[in-house]
């Protein structure tokens, strides 16, 4: 949902673009002393001078302002990463196409683009720097110098050092921020957003682990399955609001009656599982029959008009019970006796050779 919101959307493109500006703020700063340098050198008109002023400490500002009121944030900031192209090509010409500084000042835009957006936007914006460059050398008079003086080397020194260092540090972040995000997506697959419980697949992977965890350890643990009885009724006389309100109240029931070990989760439509970690069969007939008569104290007006009850069955795992399936096959027969007459809980049995049945039943009031 937030990936169409359009204010996520500009907030994130302002994110981008604020990354942008201090990228460009320092880079900015760093090849002014490198082409600075160069031009200290070659005597250069004052009018160069106040555009390499402009370029290298104006403009990374004046591109965050226009950042800031343009509609789209992250294609300003595209604009801007081409102008950025542009202007290096300039001062590589400007500075004669002295050959440290010119190759370090274009290893610095090529890193930006890249970092952006890949090999492709680095050759979209490519030939404005070529473009750039060669009008440039035609108006200061096709200067040529390629031979790079100590002066010039030792410039650019502090941009070889920081500046690197800074486009890792940046990336580091962002990618930081990308796997955090991509966790809470994986997490958000594995919750029902009606009750804030796990849905059924984040369910089915818990089950199948703490089955895994019994095999392993031989700890007891009880799988407990959940029918709203009567749910039909309430959402056909009081509406599908109200049935939502209803299974947000079994949720809220079944989250106060279990610990923070336990899994509760909406399996699907008008079901619900819990897995009782910890636990053997008394102790998941316990839980169960709290859950049964509190849901009775707590349900809402609309399904206690309606007789809306839960039935709950159980199954306890042990040796005989292989695979999830299994164990979800026994508490699903279980559950279906509970339903026959509704508000109950049933117990399945748990023995190899015995079928599937009734080791204990309760019935409410």
């Amino acid at each position: 949902m937030q990936l169409t919101d359009p204010d996520a959307i500009h907030g994130r493109d302002l994110r981008f673009a604020s990354r942008m500006h201090r990228m460009r703020t320092l880079g900015g700063a760093l090849s002014a002393v490198l082409v600075g340098s160069t031009l200290a050198g070659q005597q250069a008109p004052a009018w160069l001078w106040g555009a390499w002023a402009l370029n290298g400490f104006a403009w990374p500002h004046l591109a965050w302002w226009l950042s800031r009121r343009a509609p789209d944030a992250r294609l300003s900031e595209y604009r801007n990463l081409a102008i950025d192209s542009a202007a290096a090509g300039f001062w590589i010409a400007a500075m004669g196409f002295s050959l440290v500084p010119g190759a370090v000042l274009l290893s610095m835009v090529s890193m930006d683009k890249i970092a952006v957006d890949g090999w492709r936007f680095l050759a979209r914006t490519a030939p404005a720097m070529v473009l750039s460059c060669a009008v440039g050398w035609v108006l200061l008079g096709f200067p040529l110098r390629l031979q790079s003086s100590l002066q010039e080397i030792l410039a650019t020194l502090p941009f070889l050092l920081v500046y690197p260092l800074a486009l890792a540090t940046v990336t580091f972040e962002l990618g930081r921020s990308v796997a955090r995000k991509n966790r809470q997506l994986q997490r958000l697959n594995r919750i029902d957003v009606l009750t804030g419980l796990r849905n059924r697949r984040g369910w089915n992977e818990a089950m199948a682990a703490e089955l895994a965890r019994h095999a392993r350890t031989r700890r007891p643990a009880v799988l407990m399955l959940v029918d709203v009885d009567r749910l039909k009724e309430v959402n056909d006389t009081h509406g599908h609001l109200a049935g939502d309100e209803v299974l947000r109240s079994v949720a809220g029931v079944l989250q106060a009656y279990t610990r923070d070990i336990d899994t509760p989760a909406r399996y699907g439509g008008d079901e619900f599982g819990v897995l009782l970690a910890e636990t053997n069969l008394n102790g998941g007939l316990r839980v169960a029959e709290r859950i049964r008569t509190a849901f009775l104290a707590e349900r809402p007006a609309e399904a206690a008009k309606q007789r809306c009850t839960l039935s709950i069955g159980l199954a306890e795992a042990d040796l005989s019970v292989v695979t999830a399936d299994e164990w979800l096959r026994r508490a699903d027969a279980a559950m279906y006796r509970a339903k026959e007459d509704g508000n109950r809980v049933e117990v399945a049995c748990t023995t190899v050779s015995a079928p599937v049945g009734t080791a204990h039943a309760r019935t409410g009031p």
